[in-house]
């Protein structure tokens, strides 16, 4: 395994009430940063750990500059970062809430070290992207998001604190509308970054994207995980279809689905703050 270096923000849980760890793991070139505050506070305040990390090629974690796109990493590999952080902050098991390619991040650790995951939730990911059986990406969702994002260009051109804060407002609003929508959090967010972060890294998402290309499909050692999961998929998702959701369910034994009408493949989902009571209570059903 490559040897790097990964950035650790952690919030603790007030230690008289401490249930146990909760395990975030983004998506597709996201960092720590993509779950906000507000959030990890719903879990805090239930008594639990929360634990994230910088993805590497993301955030504050080593950028793979010699990366090869003919023998890229896997999201196995992307897994076993994730064990080092658990191995690093000395936490032996965890309730681990995967999204995207953070939830095919959350499967092989699940299948790998079982006897660290007290609980799995997997939302809008799937057990093999690249499955025959299953519609893949579609090419609508590609159009579509390309000519939505035309407008948001200019911010991202002109550059600056405000300008940048302006495009991340004006893609909430866009993805998701104005629920939840928190103008202050989302400047405090954007300026630190920009402060005390580097950004974006464009090249770790590409490298992202192959690793979940290559890895192949874990439905054979799914079918033998004995880990109580809860399963979330929007049931308009175009990245990945809810058709892989729905196989996930049928595959791991005593999963649980939730489905979710008219969403899409986006982050935070509608109505965020409801749906992580609903994970807490498959959390405490299940400790």
């Amino acid at each position: 395994m490559d040897i790097i270096q990964l950035r650790i923000p952690t919030d603790k849980a007030p230690e008289t009430a401490a249930k146990g760890t909760v395990l975030l793991v983004m998506g597709n070139g996201a960092d720590a940063l993509i779950w906000h505050p507000k959030y990890i506070k719903l879990f805090v305040d239930k008594g639990y750990r929360v634990v994230l990390y910088d993805q590497r090629g993301t955030g504050m974690s080593d950028w793979i500059d010699d990366w090869n796109r003919k023998n890229p990493y896997t999201v196995k590999y992307m897994a076993e970062d994730a064990v080092a952080v658990l191995d690093k902050l000395e936490i032996q098991d965890v309730h681990i809430i995967g999204f995207s390619m953070g939830g095919m991040i959350a499967q092989e650790i699940s299948i790998n070290h079982p006897e660290r995951v007290v609980s799995l939730t997997l939302m809008m990911t799937s057990g093999d992207i690249g499955d025959p059986e299953l519609p893949g990406l579609k090419s609508s969702y590609l159009i579509g998001s390309s000519i939505k994002g035309i407008p948001l260009l200019r911010y991202r051109i002109m550059g600056g604190e405000r300008n940048l804060i302006k495009e991340r407002i004006a893609k909430h609003i866009q993805v998701i509308g104005y629920d939840e929508l928190d103008i202050k959090e989302i400047a405090e967010v954007v300026l630190y970054d920009l402060r005390n972060r580097r950004g974006i890294n464009i090249n770790g998402a590409f490298q992202h994207q192959a690793a979940v290309t290559v890895s192949g499909s874990r439905y054979e050692q799914l079918k033998n995980l004995d880990i109580p999961t809860l399963i979330i998929h929007g049931t308009d998702d175009q990245v990945i279809p809810v058709e892989h959701g729905k196989k996930l369910s049928e595959t791991i034994p005593g999963s649980q689905g939730i489905w979710l009408e008219d969403t899409g493949h986006v982050f935070p989902l509608p109505n965020m703050s409801d749906l992580i009571i609903r994970i807490i209570s498959h959390m405490e059903s299940n400790s």
